[in-house]
């Protein structure tokens, strides 16, 4: 089983990014994004279920993030991010599990991370 996080780079307050996440080796129920600044514990950014008609999001993120699934490439998951900001910079992780959630912004409901992607927004 691999999740491999790609995307991530320094970009200017407002900008936008798009992470994506390769997860193989196992079929998944939910996958899932996490952040964590230096100093910091890590945050959940978002979640969605492997059909992709759920989707949860964190509060500091909604209305600007999007998380969604590859139409063809159903292995693929990315985390659209608009209208950056200097706190959004942290290292993102992809998650996701094989298992049925129940609480899908708790990062011990996942099984499997990535290795982190770095996000920096400047002011």
């Amino acid at each position: 089983v691999q999740l491999q996080a790609s995307g991530g780079g320094l970009v200017q307050a407002g900008g936008s990014l798009r992470l994506s996440c390769v997860a193989s080796g196992e079929t998944f129920s939910t996958c899932a994004w996490f952040r964590q600044a230096p100093g910091k514990e890590r945050d959940f950014v978002a979640a969605m279920n492997w059909r992709g008609d759920k989707t949860y999001l964190g509060d500091s993120v909604k209305g600007r993030f999007t998380i969604s699934r590859d139409g063809r490439k159903k292995n693929m998951v990315y985390l659209k991010m608009n209208s950056l900001k200097p706190e959004d910079t942290a290292l993102y992780y992809c998650a996701a599990t094989p298992r049925l959630v129940t609480g899908p912004t708790n990062e011990y409901e996942y099984d499997y991370w990535g290795q982190g992607t770095q996000v920096t927004v400047s002011s």
